[in-house]
This record gives C-alpha cells, sequence and structure tokens, in this order.
C-alpha cells in the first residue's frame, strides 16, 4: 500500500550556513531526507582526503611524506578519492540532519545520490525510519479467550493447554501497528540472503527451487515481505508489552542464560554481546507473561 506523507518539517531547512535538507515523514513513520551540499563543502572534503593520502605516497628518491605535491597526486587513484570524498560527505551531512531535527532512526539510511558532477552541488536522498507507534487495544482480553479453556478444570479429562502460537496470534490480531516499509524491505532482504545461502549449501540454484514450487521471483519477494511484516510486528509488539509492563532482566538472567551453553566457541560469541542476550532473554520473559494471562 503506498503511504501519504503526513508531515513536512520545513520545505527547506536551513541544517548549516552549508548545506540544506527536506524532511518527509509518512504515516508509518517512513523518514525521507533530501540534502544539498555545496560544491565548496565537497572539494574542500576531496582536497582533505588527497592531503592525507598524499603524505603516505612512497616514490623513489623522496622520503616518505615529501613526495612533491603533483607528483605525488598523479600516483593517487582518482576513483579511490571521490569515493572516500563521497563516503564522507554523506556519513557527516546525513549525522548532522538527524542530530539537528531530533530525529530517532531505528535502521542504517537507504541513499541515493542523485547528483555528483565537478563543480556542482552534491545532493542525495536518504531513507530510513523511526521506532512504529504501537496500539495494544485489548489484546489482553483476547488472549484470556484462548488461555481461559486451560484454566477450566474437568474431573477425569486431561488439562488442554493453547499453543503458544495460539497465544501470540490471539494478540497479534487485537494489535495495531504500521510497521515502516523500509525496515520490512530490509528484513525481507535479510531473509533472501539467508534462504540464498542455505540453498547454495545444498548445491541448489534458485531457478531450480522456484521451479520445483511452480513459483516466480516476484512470488518469493511477496511472502518474504509478508513474513518480514508479521516477524516485525510481533517484535514491535513484545517490545511494547515489555515496556507497559516493565519487564527487565538482570545480571543474574544473563549468567543463567550463559551457563546453559555448553559449546565454549559458542558461549564467548554470545557473551561478546550482551545487549542482544538481554533482548532475547526479555522476549522470552514477555512471551511468558502473555501466556500467563
Amino acid at each position: 500500500m503506498t503511504k501519504r506523507a503526513i508531515k513536512t518539517k520545513s520545505d527547506q531547512n536551513q541544517i548549516s550556513t552549508k548545506i540544506t535538507s527536506t524532511i518527509t515523514k509518512s504515516e508509518d513513520n517512513t523518514i525521507t531526507i533530501k540534502v544539498t551540499v555545496p560544491w565548496q563543502d565537497v572539494e574542500a572534503a576531496r582536497t582533505k582526503i588527497e592531503n592525507e593520502a598524499i603524505k603516505h605516497v612512497e616514490v623513489a628518491g623522496f622520503r616518505k611524506g615529501s613526495v612533491p605535491r603533483e607528483i605525488a597526486k598523479s600516483k593517487l587513484s582518482k576513483e579511490k578519492i571521490q569515493e572516500e570524498t563521497l563516503k564522507k560527505i554523506l556519513t557527516e551531512t546525513y549525522m548532522e540532519v538527524i542530530k539537528k531535527e531530533g530525529l530517532n532512526p531505528i535502521v542504517s539510511p537507504q541513499v541515493h545520490v542523485d547528483a555528483f558532477d565537478e563543480g556542482t552541488p552534491l545532493t542525495y536522498s536518504a531513507e530510513t525510519c523511526e521506532a512504529p507507534a504501537v496500539n495494544l487495544n485489548k489484546y489482553k482480553d483476547a488472549v484470556s479467550k484462548i488461555t481461559a479453556k486451560s484454566k477450566i478444570i474437568v474431573p477425569g479429562k486431561e488439562e488442554s493447554k493453547p499453543s503458544m502460537d495460539e497465544v501470540v496470534k490471539a494478540a497479534l490480531e487485537e494489535v495495531e501497528v504500521k510497521i515502516p516499509k523500509v525496515i520490512v524491505q530490509q528484513e525481507a532482504t535479510r531473509l533472501l540472503s539467508q534462504m540464498l545461502d542455505e540453498l547454495k549449501s545444498l548445491g541448489l540454484r534458485l531457478d531450480q527451487y522456484l521451479s520445483s514450487r511452480g513459483k516466480k521471483g516476484e512470488d518469493l519477494k511477496s511472502e518474504y515481505e509478508e513474513k518480514a511484516a508479521q516477524d516485525l510486528k510481533l517484535e514491535f509488539m513484545l517490545r511494547k508489552i515489555a515496556d507497559v509492563e516493565k519487564i527487565t532482566v538482570d545480571p543474574t538472567d544473563i549468567e543463567q542464560a550463559l551457563k546453559g551453553i555448553t559449546d565454549p566457541k559458542q558461549k564467548s560469541a554470545v557473551s561478546q554481546n550482551p545487549y542482544l542476550v538481554a533482548a532475547i532473554i526479555r522476549q522470552q520473559k514477555t512471551l511468558d507473561f502473555i501466556s500467563k494471562i
């Protein structure tokens, strides 16, 4: 579905005396940033990068760092200097706009350079998003309808508990959240890449896989975008519930999780990212909370 732009922060925001930008935010919290950087600033950045690169040029007959500028400059890769200049300008100006506008993007931007020609301003657009608003509505009532059956004790009849999938499905159907298209696309791409790696490990090509299932590439893309949207909806729903219910993770929770990992290499790798471990534990605690409603 095409999202309608509902808010634009000043048609031509003056970020500094050097660059200008326009910010457009859509209903699903997708943010499109358009930036124009004057040629003087691009040239200044390139000169700075050239000067630094020249210090490391080595030419027979000259000491390192004392090679005449024109000789040293002729040894540099114009493509590499151009690439480094663009990288520097994009990174610095994007961060400047984000800070100035008080934005809180949750994913890396998808950047498209519109113009980068000698003597003209550099213009580019960057698409990112902020965390979507989540309306939990009466998710507890929806979940209770599923879990209530297991709380009814019938003499002589074995207790029947709903599966976690049933509980989660009931909650998701009640919760409202618009997932930004940019993050859906990024997650779908990640899932597709993972699937392609699995096919490669099995010695299969994508066209063979699609043919065996009577599908087209467009069908596969749609399926993975739908899966990505559903996975992300679950993730944001669990975060919101955890925030509302003040579900936290303490150091002992992490210690217990690490103790359960027996493989030394896996344990070492996991322990290097305690924030990821904490996020997983918090998510599981939230799922446990929902199942007990």
